[in-house]
């Protein structure tokens, strides 16, 4: 059990220029599995976003990514953080027609739907700058003796008093990456994805605000588009297949059904996404340079109906 913080949290304001280790693997999601997570989101979405307006968009799938991240350099210091982008999701934008009178546009793009982060200062600033959701957690990076890294998530949330955090006894994900030794080294950024037809901007819906002090809310959409750039990416494997002390059971802290096989099939929980095998073809990214620029900001339609 850790001590929050007592001190107020520094403010970090957007852009920012970080440096560290990117882990990332990809995934695609079907219109099936995207409706089946959707009526059952505690995968997708922290207790706090799943129960507010956040989680109302549709999810319709595509392509989708997690990445697990070690910051050795960042505005706010070191941390480590894990990203799922589920995919994309359909939302609604108030634009003015050719007759000048308002409309409803819908639009569609991927968005971050759950992150966890291991310092204070990163998520308050995540939240507040970009409406990222993110949360806190503990993670473990266990290098391996064949070269592989073994990765793991424990969420943390504040207890009754607000003032402890509690680690959950289940990982919420674990992973080893195993990089294949006779592939050579390569430059990657997640810029070049324009020049390929891909659209990588990130609409993050506002956030609730929530029980301790990093879990700022925020009134305004925001969309930003981070690029990460590497000279040293090599190609492994990631093992999806979920390894918990306390598997079967709910972990109050990971959300209903978190702990165990129900509302998602048993097959798929085991590699922790629908339609996942066990073994995913993914890079590692060293000394990655990570951009995050400043964001675009609007309010939603009726956005006073919806707060």
């Amino acid at each position: 059990m850790a001590s929050s913080r007592q001190e107020p949290i520094p403010l970090a304001p957007a852009p920012w220029t970080l440096k560290g280790t990117v882990y990332l693997f990809m995934m695609y999601l079907t219109s099936q599995d995207a409706a089946a997570l959707s009526s059952n989101p505690h995968l997708i979405y922290s207790p706090l976003e799943g129960e507010s307006s956040f989680s109302k968009d549709r999810l319709i799938g595509g392509l989708g990514t997690i990445q697990l991240i070690r910051y050795s350099e960042s505005p706010v210091g070191p941390y480590d953080e894990m990203v799922l982008v589920p995919g994309s999701f359909e939302y609604e934008v108030e634009t003015k027609g050719k007759d000048g009178k308002a409309k409803i546009e819908k639009r569609k793009n991927l968005r971050c739907s759950r992150v966890f982060v291991s310092q204070e200062k990163t998520c308050w600033n995540g939240r507040n700058n970009w409406n990222i959701p993110k949360h806190l957690a503990h993670f473990n990076f266990v290098d391996l003796p064949n070269g592989g890294t073994q990765i793991s998530v424990h969420p943390l949330l504040p207890d009754a008093s607000g003032k402890n955090r509690i680690e959950s006894s289940t990982p919420f994900f674990t992973t080893i990456f195993q990089p294949i030794s006779y592939f050579p080294s390569f430059t990657c950024s997640t810029n070049w994805a324009k020049y390929v037809g891909l659209d990588l901007d990130l609409a993050q819906p506002p956030l609730p605000e929530g029980q301790g002090v990093e879990l700022v809310g925020t009134q305004r959409w925001c969309k930003i588009v981070p690029v990460e750039t590497s000279k040293t990416t090599s190609l492994g494997w990631y093992d999806l297949r979920q390894r918990s002390e306390g598997a079967g059971e709910r972990d109050p802290l990971l959300g209903a059904d978190r702990g165990g096989t129900e509302g998602l099939g048993e097959e798929e929980w085991e590699n922790f996404w629908p339609g996942l095998g066990r073994w995913r073809i993914g890079i590692k990214m060293e000394d990655t340079v990570i951009g995050f620029p400043e964001g675009k900001h609007w309010d939603g339609p009726n956005i006073g109906e919806r707060l």
